[in-house]
């Protein structure tokens, strides 16, 4: 219903063609702006209901127990269903840090949280199918439980910031809540994150809508199609000076694959912008001495480039 609206809006009310470019990128921008926002809506909603009962406390002691394998897996799956972007995962890392949680396991976290969230899952469901999906969760979890494993053997304690080790989180339990105050929660947080990505998401689908109807595709073919091996790497290259969350992103990525990028180079892509970013690295430049935010950041990139070539070789 919603489409064949946004058709008689463009086609009808405003008189342009769906065979000129303009058109094209209006409908594209107006159905998927709006289909976005109120996916949103409904996922932060009830993502903030079971994160209800998981307050941070409650979290870093489950981390902190998990052992050093344990605690990756456990890290990267509780990202999923905590913040939304980058930057706002970076406080959360933070805590971790000086709860006692292990540095490979909160950099486990780190990179599960804005890759690997609910948002990324339902998005991508419902623009390209379960599989891609799944496959794009299993790929960021993996790469998130890998990463922080690697990160953690390497031993770089001594190149985080001293000052992390010698603050203490306080231990006291969050009260207990009760259904109303649960419900007032995700509704406060729902406006709250909505008022904070709105933005990111109405510039994704400009991009994505700009495009659609008038990126040229013999280009985007000759740099970032199927015949190019270093497709994936400049992806990655591309994306990680840049800042977006997932649902700023998957726009993009739905225009770049329609104009014959590979799945795998524009999933990278996403990875690369939602996992990796300067704001984040100047956040965490408060917290990790340069060597170490450089090694993070090399790790991260060359797992992303890794999944993005395998992505292509499963989805030709």
């Amino acid at each position: 219903m919603w489409k064949t609206f946004v058709d008689w809006l463009v086609y009808g009310v405003f008189g342009l063609s769906p065979a000129t470019r303009l058109g094209s990128a209006l409908n594209f921008f107006i159905y998927d702006l709006v289909k976005v926002l109120a996916l949103l809506a409904v996922i932060i909603f009830v993502v903030a209901i079971i994160q209800s009962f998981f307050p941070p406390e409650k979290t870093k002691k489950v981390l902190a127990r998990g052992g050093r394998y344990g605690g990756n897996v456990l890290a990267a799956l509780v990202g999923i269903v905590t913040p939304f972007c980058s930057c706002s995962a970076v406080p959360l890392f933070i805590g971790f840090l000086e709860a006692g949680v292990p540095l490979g396991v909160t950099f486990s976290f780190l990179i599960s949280s804005p890759m690997v969230n609910e948002v990324a899952l339902v998005l991508l469901w419902s623009l390209f199918g379960w599989k891609i999906a799944l496959l794009y969760t299993g790929a960021g979890v993996t790469a998130a439980i890998v990463g922080g494993i690697v990160l953690g053997r390497l031993n770089l304690e001594h190149l985080v910031e001293e000052y992390v080790w010698t603050i203490r989180v306080g231990q006291a339990d969050a009260p207990r809540l009760t259904w109303p105050d649960r419900l007032r929660y995700a509704r406060g947080y729902a406006r709250d994150i909505l008022r904070r990505v709105w933005a990111y998401v109405t510039v994704g689908i400009s991009i994505g809508a700009f495009i659609h109807g008038y990126a040229p595709e013999g280009f985007l073919l000759r740099v970032a199609g199927p015949g190019n091996p270093l497709a994936v790497p400049l992806a990655v290259l591309i994306g990680v000076p840049l800042y977006s969350n997932a649902a700023g992103t998957i726009p993009i990525v739905q225009a770049l694959m329609e104009k014959g990028m590979a799945t795998g180079t524009a999933l990278a892509f996403m990875m690369a912008v939602t996992a990796l970013s300067l704001p984040e690295a100047i956040i965490l430049r408060k917290v990790l001495k340069p060597k170490l935010l450089a090694i993070y950041f090399g790790i991260g990139a060359l797992t992303i480039t890794l999944i993005g070539y395998l992505f292509n070789w499963l989805i030709p």
